[in-house]
């Protein structure tokens, strides 16, 4: 590959790093901070880490409870 291409994917690559990061990074406080979950913290957080982007949405999806 050219310097170019590299230049090209990385431009493209890189939004989608950094939004990932940011959602893992969010998804792991709201845990962190979360007075109760549905299943005990510390499988969230291997989830969150461990599945990247899918387990921060699986967090948000299914992991917080709602506060009554």
């Amino acid at each position: 590959m050219d310097d170019f291409s590299n230049k090209m994917l990385l431009s493209l690559v890189l939004p989608f790093l950094i939004v990932q990061l940011i959602l893992m990074v969010t998804a792991l406080v709201v845990c962190a901070r979360a007075a109760e979950t549905r299943g005990p913290k510390w499988m969230w957080v291997l989830i969150i880490i461990f599945l990247n982007l899918l387990g921060s949405v699986l967090f948000f999806l299914f992991g917080r409870k709602q506060s009554s």
